[in-house]
C-alpha cells in the first residue's frame, strides 16, 4: 500500500497535463492526475481512506514562482508527497543559469522535507529529436545531474523522464510536439510509481512501440511547415511578447478525496 495520505502536485504545463483532455472541452488531466487516481485505487483495496489530492500546477510558469509560491501553499496544506517538478520553460530560455535553477529547487526540497513531505522530482526530458527544443539539450542534461545529486543528498525520489525510451517516440507527443498526449502521461504516471518504489500496472510500461514505417522526405517537410505554422511562429511570438499566465488558477487548489477509479481514470 502506498505510504502517503495527501499528496500535492506543483508545477508548469507538464503537471497541469495541457492537451491531456478526456472529453472535448473538459478539464486537463495527465500524469500527476493519473498517478493520484492510482495511489487512491492502491489505498482504498488495502481497506484505508481514498488518498486525498490537490494540483497547484499552472501552464507557462518558470521554476522560481513554482517554488516561491506554489510551495509555501502547498506545505500549508500538510502534505506528505510533494511532486516538484519545473524548469522546462526556463530551458527554453538562452540565458537560463541552470546552476542557480539548481541551488533554488534544492532550497525548495529542503524545505518540504523538513516539514514532513517526501519530494518527487523530475529530470528533464531528452529533447534529441525536437527542432524546437534539441537546443536546450546540454544544459537540460547539466540540470538532469544536478537533480540526481539534490535527490541523494535529502532522499528524494527522481521521475526519470529523460529515461523513458516511449518518449522518443513522436505518437506520445501531442500536434504541439511540447506537450504529450495521453498516452505519454500514461507512461509517465507508470514512471512516477516506479520512481516511488512501487511496482507499475503494466510491466510493459517502458517498452518502445512498434516502429512504423519511415516517413516520406516530402510528407515530413510539409509536416514541419504545417507544424511551424501553426505552433512555432505562435509559441515565438507569445516568448517575444513575454506573455505570462496571468489570470490562471490551479484546478484543483484543496486537497479533497480522490474516487476510487477504474485505472487511468480521471481522479473525482
Amino acid at each position: 500500500m502506498p505510504p502517503w495520505a495527501r499528496f500535492v502536485a506543483l508545477g508548469d504545463s507538464f503537471t497541469e497535463g495541457l492537451w491531456d483532455q478526456p472529453a472535448e472541452g473538459g478539464p486537463c488531466r495527465g500524469w500527476a492526475d493519473m498517478l493520484a487516481s492510482k495511489l487512491s485505487a492502491r489505498r482504498v483495496d488495502a481497506g484505508q481512506e481514498p488518498l486525498e489530492y490537490a494540483n497547484f500546477a499552472v501552464r507557462g510558469l518558470l521554476l522560481h514562482p513554482i517554488v516561491s509560491e506554489q510551495l509555501p501553499r502547498a506545505l500549508d496544506l500538510a502534505p506528505d508527497l510533494v511532486s516538484l517538478v519545473g524548469g522546462g520553460n526556463n530551458m527554453l530560455r538562452p540565458a537560463t543559469d541552470v546552476d542557480a535553477m539548481a541551488r533554488e529547487l534544492e532550497d525548495a526540497v529542503v524545505q518540504a522535507t523538513r516539514a514532513g513531505s517526501h519530494v518527487l522530482l523530475a529530470t528533464g526530458m531528452d529533447a534529441a529529436d525536437s527542432l524546437l527544443v534539441r537546443r536546450t539539450r546540454n544544459r537540460t542534461a547539466v540540470f538532469n545531474s544536478h537533480v540526481w545529486s539534490i535527490a541523494r543528498r535529502h532522499n528524494a525520489s527522481v521521475l526519470d523522464l529523460w529515461g523513458i525510451r516511449s518518449l522518443r517516440d513522436w505518437r506520445m507527443w501531442s500536434a504541439d510536439r511540447i506537450h504529450l498526449t495521453t498516452e505519454g502521461h500514461t507512461r509517465v504516471a507508470q514512471a512516477a510509481l516506479v520512481a516511488l518504489g512501487l511496482a507499475p500496472d503494466d510491466p510493459d510500461w517502458d517498452n518502445p512501440l512498434t516502429p512504423l514505417p519511415p516517413t516520406p522526405r516530402l510528407q515530413q517537410a510539409r509536416d514541419d511547415v504545417q507544424w511551424m505554422r501553426e505552433h512555432l511562429y505562435p509559441w515565438a511570438t507569445r516568448r517575444l511578447r513575454r506573455t505570462t499566465p496571468e489570470g490562471r488558477v490551479a484546478k484543483r487548489p484543496e486537497l479533497a478525496p480522490v474516487a476510487h477509479a477504474p485505472s487511468g481514470a480521471h481522479p473525482g
